[in-house]
């Protein structure tokens, strides 16, 4: 047993734990069941509880979470649309985000996947100075997906 300050108080019977928990205005909590024998501390679990969400909330303030972009494009998409859609990707890279490009087929346009392929890898070719490419080019349903991330650089 252990007492709130850190002290091994030694091997005692529960009873005597407990009675020592209630003359101190503690409570009894187990914190080793699985060691032989159990190994429980005295403390103040709401204080306990308290801490340790508030050390939870610290972590997950300092997680940083990665935004995924989506940008959409088709086979026939004219050169400066897709010049556009590589300037807000690269903005989105830039500010640390990944994008997600999408080349999106619709009718008889699915058997020509050389061509959303073909401009997958011209996006990649270009966005190359800022991006990694993260998930190479696969087929979803009737699109191409491919996954960049931005350089460690």
């Amino acid at each position: 047993m252990i007492d709130e300050n850190g002290k091994q108080l030694g091997i005692m019977p529960t009873r005597e734990a407990l009675a020592l928990a209630h003359e101190r205005g503690l409570d009894l909590v187990e914190v080793a069941p699985n060691a032989s024998p159990p190994v429980c501390r005295l403390l103040d679990f709401g204080k306990f509880q308290y801490e340790r969400a508030k050390r939870a909330r610290e972590a997950k303030k300092a997680q940083k979470r990665v935004e995924i972009k989506e940008v959409r494009l088709r086979p026939k998409t004219g050169e400066h649309d897709i010049a556009y859609k590589l300037r807000d990707a690269r903005r989105f890279l830039e500010n640390g985000a990944k994008v997600k490009i999408r080349v999106q087929f619709r009718g008889r346009e699915i058997t020509h996947l050389d061509v959303g392929r073909e401009l997958l890898e011209r996006v990649a070719q270009e966005l190359a100075d800022v991006a990694v490419i993260e998930q190479r080019p696969s087929l979803d349903g009737r699109s191409l997906l491919m996954i960049l991330a931005p350089s460690q650089k």
